[in-house]
């Protein structure tokens, strides 16, 4: 067991890199203001990829299992074998808070941090918030939302939108050194196309659709391509295929690298991602999950696109050549790929993991927060705000 005489932060945030990314945003804030943070994740492989980012922060694997139709009693014995474990890490250490950012590896902490008495807290990243955030927001001092819509969903004494935390080097850079970085030409522009740290074969299957139309239209386009792990093999093949220029990886930790190297990305709409996108402020076309808990990722990418930050292409309806069309259109009409660069600047909140790392060490008492100078209704370009459940 580690010990120390710092204050512990446990930070619960496995089961996909939408949850454990934002959490080890907060994670560095609350180091760099003396706290020894737990980092608590599954045992799934991106989990523990990821997780190697994760410098001079104590690991701790739980053993716990997503909820499915017919699953309760697998649920219900990885929920006590976490919980039992939660409470092992916790014993005889200075625990000040337990922070859940939502997912399956969130119940068993925080309710372990609870029955002791420890100030615990959560953060919702999704306009709609998930099943286990809905339920263990009951139980908090204090929730932190993505987008203040969540806040009407959550029973918290305080919700404040906070905005998604990012990870520090998330933030504009030189697109030609990150493509030379990737092995791509840096002169020519670059489509990124990412489904999440799981990768989505709806996603590949689009762009794979539109590679002979957009190959006609722009015979210079390179493309970054983050496939998951299953297909990887059959991804690289279409663009080898097409004789189009591409990098193709099952997944790759440096995100900032690859968004940095892009022109456009066509990406899912999960909270974190697009946190990242409007951080690094890259034109994107967003294609939700459609089977998305609640059809959350959805509302997401209406939130954006509402506020000319992104424009959004449903699955179901999506086509090839119409994909095909808007990423050319981005790429070659400069006016609208800076109008919508400057709309997604107004949604990246810079400050999120900061203010999220002082509300839970009590640091300042977050009140109502009037918007910034040209917030829209939507919430973009607030900077925090209380609702009172």
């Amino acid at each position: 067991m580690m010990q120390t005489s710092k204050h512990l932060v446990a930070i619960a945030c496995g089961g996909t890199g939408g949850h454990l990314f934002p959490g080890l945003a907060v994670g560095v804030q609350l180091q760099r203001r003396g706290c020894d943070v737990m980092l608590m994740v599954s045992p799934k492989e991106v989990d523990q990829i990821a997780a190697r980012e994760a410098v001079g922060m104590e690991l701790v694997t739980l053993p716990a299992i997503g909820l499915v139709r017919g699953g309760g009693f697998a649920f219900a014995r990885g929920f006590a074998r976490s919980y039992r474990s939660a409470c092992r890490a916790f014993k005889g250490r200075p625990l000040k808070a337990v922070l859940a950012m939502g997912g399956f590896t969130s119940a068993a902490p925080l309710v372990a941090g609870r029955l002791r008495g420890t100030a615990c807290f959560l953060h919702e990243s999704n306009t709609i918030p998930g099943r286990a955030n809905r339920w263990l927001s009951r139980l908090v001092q204090g929730a932190f939302v993505g987008f203040p819509q969540a806040g009407r969903l959550l029973h918290a004494r305080q919700v404040v939108a906070s905005g998604t935390p990012v990870r520090p080097q998330f933030q504009p850079v030189s697109a030609g050194e990150c493509r030379r970085e990737l092995g791509l030409d840096p002169a020519r522009p670059v489509v990124l196309v990412v489904g999440g740290s799981q990768g989505a074969s709806g996603v590949n299957n689009l762009v794979m659709e539109s590679l002979p139309e957009l190959v006609r239209l722009h015979p210079e386009l390179q493309f970054l391509h983050l496939t998951g792990s299953q297909d990887r093999d059959r991804v690289a093949g279409g663009y080898q295929r097409h004789s189009a220029r591409a990098v193709v990886h099952p997944f790759l930790a440096g995100m900032h690298v690859a968004l940095g190297a892009a022109s456009v990305a066509v990406s899912r709409a999960g909270a974190s991602s697009m946190a990242e996108i409007a951080a690094m402020q890259v034109p994107a076309i967003l294609v939700p999950y459609p089977a998305a808990t609640d059809n959350h990722q959805l509302h997401n990418a209406r939130a954006f696109e509402s506020t000319g930050a992104a424009r959004t292409i449903e699955q179901g309806a999506a086509s090839g050549p119409l994909l095909a069309n808007w990423i050319w259109e981005l790429i070659e009409d400069g006016e609208a790929r800076t109008r919508m660069q400057t709309a997604l600047g107004r949604w990246h909140r810079a400050e999120a993991a900061e203010l999220i790392a002082e509300g839970i060490l009590g640091r300042e008492n977050p009140g109502v927060c009037q918007p910034s100078e040209g917030a829209s209704s939507s919430g973009a370009g607030r900077t925090c705000v209380t609702i009172s459940a």
